[in-house]
């Protein structure tokens, strides 16, 4: 598909679809609970709270910048795979094939519905169009993507440690974190029972249930 072909991106398109949003939010707030659940709050001191601070920092910067090159070949896998199809089409020995080749790179639902001949129209629109690319490239779209799960996951940390910095008392620091990771864990699973059309606040109370099992487990595991 030639990018005259793509549809129109809406005033509200974003490079992230919301379960990719969330999945990075969650995988933030799993790495600083990670963190702050490790401070005993009988034994830490100020310098235990500075280091447990810059280790939440640092551990979400570098993943966040781990997480935005894995999107990045991520992003170049799907474009190749696309670029595979589509010669595919192209060198396809007869219709029938085309045809096949076509439908597989179709969703499941919309390939169902497609008619053979509107499949043979589609197979003669890539021919009359331009060849397809030498390879595949990262475009802007796929450059602002990285930025987003770099941001989403560094960021994600802030709310978390910010009572740490302003309040003197770790007891009370420790519950208003917490307190702000499991809003932030049920907002996320609001979001992401939207994308998927559930009940928005059971799924809430479900991601915070498993944000605090998966930072357990991690914790448990030496992570």
């Amino acid at each position: 598909m030639t990018a005259a072909d793509r549809p129109p991106r809406g005033p509200l398109h974003t490079v992230l679809e919301p379960h990719e949003g969330v999945a990075e939010v969650l995988f933030g707030l799993i790495m600083v609970l990670t963190i702050t659940g490790s401070l005993s709050i009988a034994d830490a001191g100020r310098d235990d709270v500075r280091a447990m601070l810059l280790g939440a920092l640092g551990c979400n910067l570098a993943w966040g910048l781990i997480d935005g090159v894995l999107y990045l070949m991520g992003c170049l896998a799907e474009k190749g795979r696309s670029l595979k199809a589509w010669r595919g089409v192209l060198e396809a020995p007869d219709p029938e094939t085309a045809r096949g080749r076509i439908a597989d790179a179709l969703p499941p639902v919309v390939a169902s519905l497609v008619r053979p001949e509107e499949l043979d129209a589609l197979r003669e629109r890539l021919k009359q169009g331009p060849p397809p690319p030498a390879r595949v490239r990262l475009d802007r779209d796929d450059w602002a993507g990285a930025g987003m799960v770099f941001l989403l996951v560094f960021l994600s940390t802030l709310p978390v440690v910010v009572p740490f910095v302003f309040m003197a008392r770790l007891q009370p620091a420790m519950r208003v974190s917490n307190s702000i990771a499991v809003t932030m864990l049920f907002i996320a699973g609001v979001v992401y029972g939207r994308s998927i059309g559930r009940r928005t606040w059971g799924i809430g109370l479900a991601m915070v249930a498993l944000g605090l099992v998966l930072s357990a487990v991690t914790m448990a595991l030496g992570g």
